[in-house]
């Protein structure tokens, strides 16, 4: 086991080196002036030269990659062209806002994902499991931005059940004094026991957490699905059977267990893809995260904004590729 996890961290570092190469790569190679960004649009030459040396554009490539790992090593993922605000410093402001969100969209993809796999895998080929199927096909092919846009029209324009964006309502911001402990709303209000900010945070949420779930829920019940009708089949199943085992305890005691393997990695590596899809999701509600972070970066061409948010992101998909090789290696049979 010791040497299985030994040769997936190793796996994972050199993906990473990989991504952190390629986008150093292509900050360099990508038409721009970062040094006459970072002082300004009327700066001299002086100024922008100093501005090179400062930056240390003005070493060979090679030197400012070996320069840029050795930041990355202390933790430094450099500055912001825009805001002259250490890069680690921003991305600990935005982040929090992100993680609630994927958080969420994580709790809404395990509580109502796993159950509709079960359930669809023991009604197989009957109203619910084609209803199931529907529902999974569905949302793993709807596009995101179409599903965000049709929800705000429907609960906002319509309905008006919910708030089209943002995390707190204005009235809130005003009259309540917002928790910031860790940075998630609907934690720090918990934390502090007030539970207005609560309701509003937790009312805010419903729309772009949704959103975000959707494709999990697909995903994580289609493959919770598939694993148990293949478990159902195996002959100790039928072996069970024949000692008169009830149909429900064979399902969630003996047949259950053994599916989690695959369900834990396409949930783990679905969490992933949400943290970088949760990113245009973000702009459309108005979300204060990662997305309108890196939106404005992009726009303003911040080059050390996009990559520090670019190494951030595969972190951790890498760390969770890790978590779910690790789930699935509680099974002997694989590690063999």
């Amino acid at each position: 086991m010791k040497k299985y996890i030994f040769k997936r961290i190793i796996t994972g570092i050199i993906v990473l080196l990989g991504v952190i190469t390629i986008t150093f790569i292509m900050a360099r190679v990508i038409p721009s002036d970062p040094a006459a960004k970072w002082v300004g649009p009327k700066a001299t030459p002086e100024q922008i030269a100093m501005a090179e040396k400062e930056l240390g554009l003005d070493k060979p490539m090679p030197v400012q990659y070996a320069n840029y790992i050795r930041d990355l090593l202390k933790g430094n993922l450099g500055r912001s062209l825009r805001t002259k605000q250490p890069i680690t410093q921003e991305l600990a402001a935005y982040i929090p806002a992100t993680l609630e969100i994927v958080i969420f969209g994580f709790l809404l993809a395990v509580i109502i994902g796993i159950p509709l796999g079960i359930y669809s895998a023991k009604q197989k080929d009957k109203m619910l499991d084609h209803v199931s199927r529907f529902f999974s096909i569905g949302s793993v092919s709807l596009p995101a931005f179409w599903v965000a846009l049709f929800l705000q029209l429907v609960f906002y324009k319509k309905l008006g059940l919910l708030p089209l964006g943002g995390r707190l309502s204005l009235e809130t911001t005003i009259f309540y004094n917002v928790p910031d402990i860790t940075g998630m709303l609907l934690l720090d209000s918990l934390i502090t026991s007030n539970f207005m900010i609560f309701k509003d945070a937790f009312i805010h949420i419903i729309l772009p957490g949704i959103t975000i779930a959707l494709y999990p829920i697909g995903l994580v019940a289609r493959m919770t699905r598939s694993a148990l009708l293949e478990v159902l089949n195996e002959d100790y199943i039928a072996s069970i059977r024949s000692y008169g085992v009830s149909e429900t305890k064979v399902l969630w005691k003996y047949a259950l267990k053994n599916t989690l393997g695959p369900t834990a990695t396409v949930l783990t590596l679905s969490l992933g893809y949400t943290l970088v899809n949760t990113f245009l999701i973000e702009t459309i509600f108005s979300w204060p995260g990662l997305g309108n972070y890196v939106a404005t970066a992009v726009t303003t061409l911040d080059y050390p904004a996009i990559i520090g948010v670019t190494i951030f992101s595969a972190t951790c998909y890498v760390i969770l590729n890790l978590i779910a090789d690790l789930i699935i290696a509680l099974d002997p049979r694989i590690r063999l």
